[in-house]
């Protein structure tokens, strides 16, 4: 696809400041089956680059700590690893701010460590279910997790949003745009602190090779296909 294609493509949406967002988005409901879409890292970065855009955001859904652990038991690389090998990419992980998401969230880290993957560049989300103060297990799990991640980022309950999505941007609360400000400072910080600042330039794929046209019997004058 071309650049043009791809921009074409994508929603937009209003963003504060009279800035845009571009949504790649298949505009189904919730309940409908998922698209065939490539899993290779590799793919979405090549489709990113494409554009020309400073920055991504790839939203993924896969059990991160499944995802290592299956692949070590199949003697294949994670796609976990795979988003972590893209160039200047902060892996962040999303979890709930409860019990169990944060136990989830534990198990995952523990088989990033064991699979050797980079977690100082790691960026945490711990997502409010709810108004009011973290649980105690949450609260001892981000100030565990401190030490082990580039950073942890609280994002408080915002019922706008479980109900619309980003849209009517304008209708979020100040402390949800507020914990925005904050994750994507995290994210810079840990590239930065990684890679230096200012970022070098990113490596821009080759693009994929176009096949061939397919060859086509022509009549001549004399009936001979050529």
């Amino acid at each position: 696809m071309t650049r043009r294609q791809v921009l074409a493509a994508a929603s937009r949406c209003a963003a504060p400041g009279g800035r845009e967002w571009h949504v790649l988005t298949d505009h189904q409901e919730w309940s409908g089956a998922p698209l065939g879409l490539p899993e290779d890292p590799a793919a979405w970065y090549q489709l990113a680059a494409a554009t020309g855009r400073q920055a991504v955001v790839a939203d993924t859904a896969y059990p991160v700590a499944h995802d290592i652990v299956a692949a070590q038991c199949e003697g294949r690389p994670a796609l976990t690893a795979g988003w972590f090998a893209l160039p200047f990419s902060v892996p962040v992980f999303c979890a709930a701010a409860t019990g169990s998401g944060v136990h989830a969230l534990q198990t995952a880290v523990q088989a990033a460590t064991a699979a050797g993957l980079p977690l100082h560049r790691a960026v945490v989300a711990l997502v409010a279910t709810g108004d009011g103060r973290f649980p105690a297990p949450v609260r001892a799990a981000a100030t565990m997790l401190q030490s082990r991640v580039s950073g942890v980022i609280e994002v408080p309950h915002d019922p706008h949003v479980r109900s619309h999505g980003m849209r009517d941007s304008h209708r979020l609360k100040a402390r949800t745009a507020e914990a925005g400000d904050r994750l994507a400072a995290a994210v810079l910080a840990a590239a930065h602190a990684t890679w230096g600042e200012p970022l070098p330039p990113a490596p821009v794929p080759a693009a994929a090779a176009v096949p061939p046209a397919p060859l086509t019997a022509r009549p001549t004058p004399e009936g001979v296909a050529s």
